[in-house]
């Protein structure tokens, strides 16, 4: 009997010490669980690394934005010349997200060479704004919850799929800076402390935008939750001021050292004079307001706020008015040419049960923890409004799966705190009981559920039917040998050339040959897009004229069996596309010798 009781008093201090080190040193458990993310990660992704395997249209697209930075191309023009030439791509990027990867390339350069250096560049960048993102859901979790409660948020990001895809090695489009930035703006809503938590708000904010607008709805928002605090407590004029200060501050110098040449004019789908006016209306507004700040009831600032809110949208859509439409401003045949085929652009439901189910499963987790903390809470007013402003950019991010599925990675980081609460109330309730089967059972289901990986840990076990399993791998094979080092070696082989291919082959294309494109899937340039797709689905005579009379290109390059070819096949099966996987080559066009087992077909133009 003393030796049990002993061994429990024990096992008590050891829980109490582990506590007592989790909260303390959490700045290094948070390094800690870093550096084991990136260990992992190169070990997922080695054969990338070691294959310079970049798997998007826009990795390779920031790649050659990099390159052309680092040969000397100005900082102020974006446009890839490598792309419809001599007049370029109109690219909506900033130069922002190109400044680690530079940096990298130049800093490794000397030990490792050129090829090498861009190699570990493109494998190490991604994992730089990984480690803002832990910091910042660990310092929400603390914030919010508990200040012993982040490894949980820490163990639940692992079940993120969707958002871990956007910084894994190789992945260096500006997806994983601006997740890590929305982290730290929610981390900002959450600070108790007033005037920090408004610069941070309005810091990242302004950051966010100077890499791009797709993070717009949940950084309004999360600025909305700054008028409202005011509104319900005028003791948060203090943050309200800091983050109208600092989000114009930030907005002005954002767009004075990053929008480029053609964000320099009134476009709405980047950082351009649209919003550089309605960000410095807005903190104008904004700090005007705080130093009316009734006090009283809230029902005053509510309506100035309200007025203040009226003010900054007539400003917009009288100044602004093509801006109330969709930002992209692409024509109606571009939309159904293109556009409406992109995936990541299409609900999640029409991605299949199982997708669906993978995407989804943390976000709805997350809902249920928001409430259930909320409810917690709901004694503490001020802590009680911070959970709200962020819980409420995280619903509306899972909400919007129902619109579009690349809304998932924002959807499931801003779940990780809120799945997180659930295991916090739920794993004390089953730790505390005196029998062991339900202790460890009930704690182990808690953790499960709550962490997000109920669904994933189910699936695994349910097996995956394929109704179409040959064409399926042909399809997969095709797509990755035509983006594959060896695939396209025989291609750049040839004499350097304007090469006619697909819309999202092209920044593949130029990333690893001397050859040049003619566009690529960039919204701005759907004149080129549009044109690309009539030459493929249209005559052999149509595609004469665009390919040979409008862009004079030197080669034809189709890569057989490919995603692309599976829509032109079932659309347009007698269009140019057809002709050419049929065997019907038009007499302008003269076979290049590619080896045999090549995963291109090749065509010189020749009249």
């Amino acid at each position: 009997m003393l030796q049990g009781k002993a061994l429990q008093i024990n096992v008590e201090a050891w829980e109490r010490r582990a506590v007592e080190i989790v909260g303390r040193h959490w700045k290094w458990i948070v390094l800690a669980a870093w550096l084991v993310a990136c260990a992992w990660f190169m070990i997922e992704k080695w054969s990338s690394i070691r294959f310079f395997f970049l798997p998007d249209t826009d990795d390779n697209m920031r790649m050659m934005q990099v390159r052309g930075l680092l040969h000397g191309q100005g900082w102020f023009d974006l446009r890839q010349y490598r792309m419809n030439p001599p007049w370029g791509a109109n690219i909506h990027w900033s130069r922002l997200v190109d400044l680690p990867i530079a940096g990298l390339i130049l800093g490794l350069r000397p030990l490792l060479g050129g090829p090498a250096a861009e190699r570990w560049a493109v494998a190490i960048a991604p994992l730089l704004p990984y480690l803002l993102l832990l910091f910042s859901l660990a310092l929400t979790a603390r914030r919010l919850i508990d200040p012993r409660a982040y490894p949980i948020a820490l163990l639940a990001i692992v079940f993120a799929g969707s958002t871990n895809g956007m910084f894994m090695p190789e992945r260096i489009d500006h997806h994983g800076w601006q997740l890590a930035l929305l982290a730290a703006s929610l981390a900002g809503v959450a600070d108790p402390r007033r005037v920090r938590g408004g610069l941070v708000l309005g810091a990242t904010t302004a950051l966010s935008f100077a890499i791009g607008l797709e993070m717009v709805i949940y950084l309004a928002l999360a600025g909305a939750a700054m008028v409202l605090f005011w509104v319900a407590d005028a003791k948060e004029a203090a943050r309200l001021r800091a983050y109208a200060l600092s989000l114009s501050a930030g907005i002005a110098l954002a767009f004075l050292i990053f929008a480029s040449n053609d964000n320099r004019n009134p476009v709405c789908d980047a950082l351009s004079p649209v919003y550089l006016s309605d960000a410095l209306l807005a903190g104008g507004l904004m700090y005007a307001l705080t130093w009316f700040s009734p006090r009283g009831g809230w029902t005053r600032r509510f309506w100035l706020a309200l007025i203040a809110g009226l003010m900054l949208a007539g400003f917009h859509a009288s100044f602004w008015p093509q801006c109330l439409e969709k930002p992209e401003h692409i024509s109606p045949e571009a939309q159904r040419l293109w556009m409406s085929y992109v995936k990541e652009a299409r609900p999640v439901f029409l991605h299949g049960w199982r997708t669906a189910s993978m995407i989804a499963a943390l976000p709805i987790t997350g809902a249920i923890g928001w409430a259930l903390l909320a409810w917690m809470r709901r004694r503490d007013p001020d802590l009680l409004r911070r959970i709200i402003g962020v819980a409420v950019p995280g619903i509306v991010a899972s909400l919007l799966l129902l619109w579009q599925t690349r809304t998932g990675p924002a959807a499931q980081m801003m779940a990780v705190v809120g799945a997180s609460a659930i295991v916090w109330f739920l794993f004390p309730l089953f730790w505390g009981s005196r029998h062991w089967a339900v202790r460890v059972g009930g704690a182990v289901v808690a953790i499960v559920v709550g962490v997000g990986a109920a669904v994933p840990l189910l699936l695994g076990l349910i097996p995956e039917k394929n109704a179409a399993p040959a064409r399926g791998a042909a399809i997969g094979r095709a797509n990755n040998l035509c983006s594959s080092l060896w695939g396209l070696h025989p291609v750049a082989l040839q004499p350097k050339g304007l090469v006619f291919t697909f819309v999202d082959l092209g920044p593949r294309l130029i990333t690893l040959t001397h050859h040049d494109v003619i566009t690529g899937p960039y919204h701005r340039n759907y004149r080129q897009i549009v044109d690309v797709m009539h030459a493929w689905r249209g005559s052999a005579e149509q595609a004469h004229q665009i390919i040979v009379g409008k862009y004079h290109s030197d080669y034809v390059l189709s890569c057989p069996n490919s995603s692309t070819t599976t829509i032109f096949m079932s659309e347009a099966p007698k269009g140019f596309y057809g002709q050419l996987a049929r065997g019907k080559v038009p007499k302008w066009l003269q076979p290049v010798h590619l080896p045999s087992d090549s995963p291109f077909k090749m065509w010189r133009v020749v009249g």
